[in-house]
This record gives structure tokens, sequence and C-alpha cells, in this order.
């Protein structure tokens, strides 16, 4: 849920109190600390033994920002509880703190104030501040519905392989994992750090993790317009139908341009089935998911390619997904259809868009360009014998909230996983929302500098 925006600072007494941008900004930054205390107690770790806190920090982090990059296999470092606790920081970082707060204070009946629905309007993207609250139970009771529904069947695909009370547990976890878009799994049993590549052929888990990723990374604001309107595209929202119509074209559109880099190399020796919920899958997973089914070390320097775009575009705004976002990369490729074409204004579906917003999304995507892009200087400045390709896909995975990786995340040194945690808790309150945190708002003075002429092109 990426927040945007300058929002008005919550009282008129300067530097008393905190602005939403940095409310949220902080309230994140307390989420991981108090994670990764929970993750150094020694009865976390399956050897008894405090991991440490920089281990803990950076896991912490990762299941917060709902990334799925670790340092260490969740099965085989991590007891029981401290798998609930990276659960439990991957529910609370997927729907946002602040929500998770206004459910508990409608089930006290708590009065809400403006000032709490201010923050909930800035923290899930929503348009407008009226009826809020009520959007807020619906994404409530949706993520239960959703995340039950996919629970239930992946418990019964799973008990005959690991039991009953494991195969359950499998089920709620990975299930919350894939809504969330947070990437991180249990199959460390079978082998660390595999993910999902034992059921890389398996409709049935193939299935509802997609579509869990799927519908937990177009939005909350889209499934409430779906929910009012039902399957008449034409009364959806302008957002609605961009992010609906864009999520159709990166999910199919990906899954062609990786069939087609692997399917002489890494899915050769694939059933037809097999190629093509491989394919499938690793589109829908690149946008800000993390599992896999294959190993993505092992891919054609094109299919990588084609999934740093994919990571980098990520999801939509106000889901559980993470990247620069669908509506941002529209708005841009529209802004530069508007230039050729020399037209008044940004126009879609005979709608034309205002030219803030087209301020913002060229902000958040210079500011992820530009932080993927030093800290993939500052690490290879500081590690030369890792591979650029394999270090600027960690980058481009850490900023984007995925969680996929060549392998390289537990070979970084202590700097570059800080580093590479700054990216994840950037990418997770949103790079502009992170920027805005280190200011105050100030009002705009009606004087206009000057103009003043420079070439470009």
């Amino acid at each position: 849920m990426e927040t945007s925006g300058i929002k008005k600072t919550a009282s008129n007494k300067k530097g008393t109190h905190l602005s939403q941008t940095q409310f949220i900004a902080y309230g994140f930054l307390c989420l991981i600390l108090a994670g990764a205390l929970l993750l150094m107690l020694p009865f976390a770790s399956r050897d008894g033994q405090s991991i440490g806190f920089l281990e803990a920090l950076f896991t912490a982090t990762s299941a917060s920002s709902v990334t799925g990059l670790v340092v260490v296999d969740t099965w085989s470092q991590w007891t029981l509880f401290g798998q609930i606790v990276i659960i439990t920081l991957i529910q609370i970082g997927g729907l946002g703190f602040i929500t998770v707060g206004v459910f508990f204070s409608i089930v006290l009946r708590r009065k809400i104030g403006l000032r709490e629905r201010g923050m909930l309007q800035e923290s899930i993207n929503a348009l407008q501040i009226g009826g809020i609250v009520r959007l807020a139970k619906r994404i409530i009771t949706g993520t239960i519905i959703f995340e039950g529904a996919g629970a239930v069947v992946l418990a019964a695909r799973f008990i005959p392989d690991y039991g009953v009370a494991k195969g359950i547990f499998y089920g709620i976890f990975h299930a919350v994992s894939a809504f969330c878009n947070a990437g991180f799994d249990l199959m460390g049993q079978n082998e660390p750090y595999c993910s999902l590549v034992g059921y890389y052929d398996d409709l049935v888990v193939n299935i509802t993790i997609m579509l869990l990723i799927i519908i937990g990374g177009i939005g909350f604001v889209v499934w409430n317009d779906v929910y009012q309107h039902g399957i008449h595209f034409k009364r959806y929202m302008l957002h609605t139908k961009i992010v609906l119509l864009t999520t159709g074209i990166l999910v199919f559109g990906g899954a062609l341009l990786i069939f087609l880099c692997e399917n002489h190399y890494l899915m050769e020796d694939m059933s037809v089935k097999g190629k093509v919920l491989t394919s499938l899958f690793a589109s829908v997973t690149a946008r800000t998911a993390g599992f896999n089914s294959v190993d993505v070390a092992a891919m054609q320097p094109g299919s990588k390619f084609i999934t740093i775009i994919l990571m980098f575009i990520g999801g939509s705004p106000g889901s559980t997904a993470g990247g620069v976002k669908t509506t941002a990369i529209v708005i841009l490729l529209l802004n530069v259809m508007s230039n050729i074409k020399r037209t008044n204004g940004v126009n879609i579906f005979g709608r034309r868009l205002e030219e803030d917003v087209v301020k913002r999304a060229s902000a958040t995507f210079t500011i992820n360009i530009f932080l993927a892009v030093s800290v993939s200087a500052v690490i290879m400045i500081l590690q030369p014998q890792l591979n650029i390709s394999d270090v600027v896909f960690e980058t481009t995975s850490a900023i984007g909230t995925v969680g996929m990786t060549t392998g390289i995340t537990r070979d970084l040194s202590q700097i570059s996983r800080l580093l590479i945690a700054l990216l994840m808790y950037c990418g997770r309150i949103g790079s502009l929302t992170f920027a805005l945190a280190f200011t105050q708002q100030k009002i705009i003075s009606p004087v206009k500098q000057p103009v003043g002429r420079i070439i470009i092109g």
C-alpha cells in the first residue's frame, strides 16, 4: 500500500505532532523493531540460541515489508513461535498497521475520529475519506474470506504430504504469505530455500497461490469497486479499469515472454501443463510475491531481465503489493504518448488525468530508480566479486518488495544486508512517503520564480 501525496499535519502547533506520512513511516519502523526483538529471543530459533540483532532485523524487515528475502531458511531456523511471529508481521505489514488498528477499534466499539480516518485513507490510498470506515470493514472481511478459502484448499493439498496438524498450519501460513504478496514459505523441510519448486506442476497449489497473489495485489479500492458493480466493466472507476487491464496484460504478457525464453532451456523436460503453470507462476510471482517454482539462478538472462521489469512495476496502489505500481507506469507511458502526439493533457478511457498525479508518478518512478541504482553501486563497490546482474536483480527485488533472488542474499555482507533492508522498508511504505517523512509540510507561496529556459533532447 504505497502512500503518496502530502497531507496536512495533525496539529497547528508546529512540531508537536507527526504528519500522516511520518506517522506511517515511523509506525512501520516500530513494527520492524518489535518483530526483530521477538525473533532475537532464544526460543524463536530451533537451536535455542539468539540469532543476533542484524539477522533478526533483516528477517523482521522482510516480513513486515512483505518481501520474502531471507538470510536464513524460514523452516530450518525458526521454531513454531518464530514462524508465528513472522506470519503475524506479514499480516500486519500486508494490511497496514493502521487498518489493523481501526479493525480493533471497530470490534471494541471505539469512536474513530477524523484524524484516524485521514490516516486510514493515506494508508490504503483511498480516493476519498467518505465511507473509509466501511471500506476498512470490507478489507478485513475480504481478507478473512480470501485467506480462509486459500488456507482450506492448500491445507487439503498439504495434509497428505505433511500430516494433519502440519498440513493445516502450512495451508494457513502459505495462504497468508501469498495473499500479502510476501513469499515466505516453509518448504525448507524438503530442502532449504527451495520455495515451491517441488510443486511446479501441481495445479491446485499453483492456481491457489496465483489467485491469492493477484487478488491481494490489485488493491482494496478495486475490490470495493468490483463488489459494488459486479462484472460491469463500464461502471468501474477509472482507477479500477486501469488496474484490471494492466494486470491482465502484465500477467499473460510476462508469462508468454518467459515461456519463449525458457521453453528450450529450463522448461525443456517439462510437460505442457508444467510449462504453462511455470510460465504463469513466474510472471505472477514476479509482481512482488517472491515465491518461485523453478530455480531463479538457472533462468536465462532474458527471463531474468523480464522478471526485473515485472518486479520494478509491481502490483497496484492500496494493495499488499509493492513496486512503483501499475497505475504509475501507465500514467508515465500515457504522458510520453501525449508529448509525442502533442495532445492536451494525459487522457485515458475518455478522462483527463490530473497534473498532480503525473508529477507523483514521475517522482515515484525516479526515486525507485535512484534508490535501486545507488544501492547496487554501493554493493558492487563493497563486494566486487558479485555478478552485477545478480546485484541488480536483488536490489530491484528489494525495492519492489518482491523477495525473488538468484541466491546472493546469504552472501551479502552486513552493510549490504542493511542497505537491502532499507530498500525493503522504502518499498513497503512507498519511496515517495519515505522521502516526505523527512520533510514537514510547507505552505506554497503564490509567488513564482521567473521562467528559465533549458534544452531537452
